[in-house]
């Protein structure tokens, strides 16, 4: 599922940054954010995707 996959590759992107905020990096904060949101529309897409499957069932 094309979806899902898209979900994944976000998250993977986002570690790098997630420790340098983590270590107090003010700029990788913002990525950070900035990527959540992003993944927050991805898994909206994979969840209306997933009530799509079921209701085609």
């Amino acid at each position: 599922m094309q979806e899902y996959e898209d979900l994944k590759a976000l998250i993977a992107e986002i570690e790098g940054d997630i420790n340098k905020a983590e270590g107090g990096n003010k700029a990788a904060g913002t990525r950070v954010r900035k990527q959540m949101q992003k993944i927050k529309q991805a898994a909206q897409v994979l969840r209306s995707r997933i009530l799509e499957i079921r209701s085609t069932q």
